[in-house]
């Protein structure tokens, strides 16, 4: 072939790689049996790819020539160990013996396998750190440096996190597969939760110089919308709507010097139009299942948010309703400490300090920055300045992002010069 068809079939396998690659690698897992075997059956695949589709064409099913190919290599692999290790051999035999049966059903399968990686990846028997960062690797394919990067953490701490969580899938015969119809229910918590935690360290970051991280929180997006077509969920619908209502207004959190702007001082003619209305449909579509869970309620509360041309068109009404089913349905005193807030919006701001001080009386929240923030900012508006310096004070302390620790600095320098 010429060097502009060669450049034409690298450029084809590059785009595969891109659509198609973790796709692939869900089947090699469930065929092989192991993350590490059939990680390296992807890359030898492709690597066979450049030289066999710019000689031969590029197949009519790409992605069932690479699984293919991957399990052949694999078996290659396996059957050339076998002089140190006789074991493999009864294994590489099985592994043949279904070679054509997995060409034929790898379109079938393919979205119980994708599927099946992400229940495998979010196993409760691993940690939380490990399941964020198995998922981010393994299903979403970044790199162990771009995960280091996004939580800001090192890249050898990232990969041996998940180098123990396969040895863990491996040693505790940890089973891929969709859990069961009983089981579903508490398996599909943590996926949708470490799906939201991804998503919240893009939104708001826990620390470091910038607040949000948007490759980070568009993954997690993207993660919801695969979760949710995989496994039609009201709860994963609920997520998804939480994350595009959340999205929806990341232009006008930040100010053009990376200052925060609070939700009440934002231009909202820079909130993502479609992504409401995404956000809102999928809402409807949740409530109207029936199966009303946290995310769902969440997602109606930012949706309240969304629908107000204004600050004080906000209907903190229905607002303080929706955190009141939420105290039912997932009662924590972070949930309440944001009702407070919206009973201080609706009420008065004496409603919801009162409300503040007694879950800080409690010892909830104590080392919680918004917490005190939050009782900052009620106290300034009652004209209690001593109260609110030394809780702005306290809350300074206890963040670790930059942006949120000059918004308040910036909050004690107005009540200092007397306003």
């Amino acid at each position: 072939m010429s060097e502009r068809s060669t450049k034409q079939v690298r450029e084809v396998v590059e785009e595969v790689y891109r659509t198609e690659s973790r796709r692939v690698l869900a089947t090699l897992i469930r065929l092989l049996g192991d993350f590490d075997a059939a990680e390296e059956a992807l890359h030898e695949a492709f690597a066979v790819a450049v030289d066999q589709w710019t000689r031969d064409g590029v197949p009519a099913n790409p992605r069932a020539w690479l699984v293919s190919t991957g399990r052949f290599k694999a078996i290659d692999g396996i059957r050339r160990r076998t002089r140190f290790d006789a074991s493999l051999a009864e294994f590489a035999t099985q592994l043949e013996a279904g070679i054509h049966a997995a060409q034929e059903n790898t379109d079938e399968s393919i979205d119980d396998d994708r599927l099946r990686l992400i229940f495998t990846c979010c196993h409760p028997a691993l940690s939380s750190e490990a399941q964020v960062a198995m998922t981010l690797r393994e299903v979403c394919g970044l790199t162990t440096e771009e995960i280091a990067k996004a939580f800001l953490t090192s890249p050898p701490t990232v990969a041996q996190r998940i180098v123990r969580a396969k040895a863990k899938i491996r040693k505790a015969r940890i089973p891929y597969e969709v859990p069961s119809e009983t089981a579903l229910p508490d398996r599909l918590d943590a996926v949708l939760r470490v799906i939201y935690l991804v998503f919240s360290e893009g939104y708001s970051a826990s620390s470091g110089e910038s607040l949000t991280r948007h490759d980070l929180s568009a993954e997690a997006i993207r993660l919801g919308r695969l979760l949710l077509e995989l496994l039609p969920d009201a709860e994963a619908m609920g997520l998804l709507a939480l994350m595009l209502l959340h999205d929806s207004r990341r232009a006008a959190r930040i100010s053009r010097t990376g200052d925060l702007i609070l939700l009440e001082d934002q231009d909202r003619s820079l909130w993502n139009r479609d992504q409401i209305t995404e956000g809102a449909t999928l809402v409807g579509q949740a409530f109207a299942s029936g199966q009303i869970g946290p995310y769902t309620i969440q997602a109606a509360i930012s949706g309240v948010h969304s629908q107000a041309a204004h600050p004080k068109a906000t209907d903190w009404p229905q607002i303080v309703a929706l955190y009141d089913l939420l105290m039912q349905a997932s009662p924590s005193p972070v949930v309440e400490l944001n009702r407070a807030v919206a009973v201080a919006m609706r009420d008065s701001p004496l409603a919801g300090l009162t409300l503040i001080d007694a879950i800080l009386t409690r010892g909830d929240l104590h080392n919680y920055y918004l917490a005190h923030s939050a009782r900052a900012e009620l106290c300034r508006r009652l004209g209690r300045t001593a109260e609110a310096k030394s809780a702005y004070e306290r809350a300074l302390c206890l963040t670790q992002q930059k942006p949120e620790k000059r918004f308040l600095e910036q909050r004690l320098a107005l009540l200092q010069d007397g306003n």
